[in-house]
């Protein structure tokens, strides 16, 4: 029986193997995303994986275990050198230490899976210094400061890149596919994948948590709308479309429905404008990712109501699914193969996923981590979010309550204070007050 012949990326990848060998990750993170990855990663012909990041070093043995290598193959390393001397004799390195990871030699590029905004920044920054891609599945860093992150990036030569499969990278794809057809953008987002609940506390989800298999907090994370209200301020910086309304609209749209409601309201929709980001609670949509275009031309509306994509006047370009972690890879190799980017941000500022109390917080609180009881995700301009002094969604951990909050109000330079130990938070105030420079001048 002949072999079906690789096409597209598959291509290439086949064609870089056979003159540079496989592509070699080293991975940041083992927990839910970092698992998936490994086991995708031994799934994948051409890539492979050299080395896991991760304090806990049982959950990255079970990962590697999980994928199907034995005890065997594992090497617990804590130096760059016995890294690449584990990946030399075919093996996975373990190590606690992220600098050793990004400093290996046999690594051709790091992906962050650490879901942890100033962790992951300090490890995209470790990886550049050491001359390596760096793929970020942590949107919660890349809302945050990717702006700086690219430019270190391309400062050290080297790829910066959103990941393949997280919604706004699969939101990417088909506007690009939009756009080269010469649509109008009307309006990109996804489906709310579970029931939103603003309010919702960790301590409620523990059960449906662990039949998931996953953290309770990070389900929390989906469920009050942060990771939404992250996915498309991600979205948004990458491309300069903007929520049209603070928290955008999410209105319950069926699949059918989209173009018929996120559309201007001159075409009968709830937009103010064109242009924006949003996302839909309808059923049928989720968990996939959606572009709401409009033709020019009334012989091309003619077309696409022939080809049943609708009624018009505007038409919903839609991506029924996204793989999340197990597509990841593939922004890896593009970054190795193709020396390119899924995702990156604009150089200026577009969104901000700033930070809204879910209950009463006092003066002298700490807050906790995204997904816990104290605030969620809030999507707004970044220019709105200037003139309120909100706080980024990304600086709010560990952050000191200074003046009472009230459940629903926005986290503000005023009523709180970042961390300015954490790395992240140096950065993001470096690139404000470069910001407030630009707008003076």
């Amino acid at each position: 029986m002949s072999m079906i012949q690789r096409v597209g990326l598959a291509a290439e990848l086949a064609a870089y193997r056979e003159k540079h060998g496989d592509v070699v990750i080293g991975l940041a993170g083992a927990g839910q995303m970092g698992t998936d990855i490994v086991v995708q990663l031994s799934l994948m012909p051409g890539v492979k994986l050299g080395a896991i990041s991760e304090v806990r070093m049982d959950a990255a043995r079970d990962a590697v275990l999980m994928s199907g290598r034995s005890p065997g193959d594992i090497a617990v390393a804590g130096s760059s050198s016995e890294i690449d001397a584990a990946i030399e004799a075919g093996r996975v390195a373990l190590t606690e230490d992220y600098k050793a990871l990004c400093g290996a030699g046999r690594i051709d590029v790091v992906i962050d899976a650490t879901g942890n905004p100033n962790i992951g920044t300090l490890i995209a920054l470790e990886a550049m210094r050491q001359g390596k891609n760096i793929v970020m599945l942590n949107v919660e860093a890349d809302i945050t400061i990717g702006r700086f992150l690219k430019e270190e990036a391309r400062k050290a030569g080297v790829v910066y890149t959103g990941a393949a499969g997280d919604e706004p990278a699969a939101t990417l794809e088909i506007m690009g596919f939009a756009q080269s057809l010469g649509f109008d953008i009307v309006a990109a987002g996804k489906g709310k994948n579970n029931p939103l609940k603003f309010d919702a506390m960790p301590e409620e989800y523990e059960e449906e948590a662990a039949r998931r298999n996953m953290n309770a907090r990070m389900l929390v994370e989906f469920v009050d709308g942060s990771k939404t209200m992250i996915e498309m301020v991600a979205v948004a910086n990458a491309t300069g479309l903007v929520p049209d309304v603070p928290g955008m609209h999410g209105p319950a749209a069926t699949r059918d429905e989209l173009a018929g409601v996120l559309c201007t309201k001159e075409d009968g929709g709830v937009l103010s404008k064109a242009g924006v980001v949003d996302y839909s609670i309808g059923k049928g949509v989720a968990p996939g990712v959606f572009c709401v275009i409009k033709p020019k031309h009334p012989r091309i509306a003619e077309r696409l109501a022939d080809l049943k994509v609708g009624p018009g006047p505007c038409y919903t370009i839609f991506r029924p699914y996204h793989l999340t972690s197990l597509e990841v890879p593939l922004s890896a190799i593009r970054s190795v193969v193709g020396r390119r980017p899924d995702m990156e941000p604009v150089d200026h500022p577009v969104a901000e996923c700033a930070a809204v109390a879910k209950r009463d917080l006092q003066p002298g609180d700490t807050l906790g981590k995204i997904g816990e009881r104290d605030y969620r995700g809030f999507a707004m301009t970044a220019e709105d979010a200037r003139k309120g002094g909100a706080v980024p969604l990304g600086l709010a951990e560990r952050a000191k309550v200074k003046k009472p909050i009230r459940a629903g109000e926005t986290l503000t330079y005023d009523n709180c204070t970042a961390d300015d130990s954490l790395v992240i938070t140096q950065i993001r105030k470096q690139l404000d007050q470069s910001d407030a420079g630009a707008l003076a001048a």
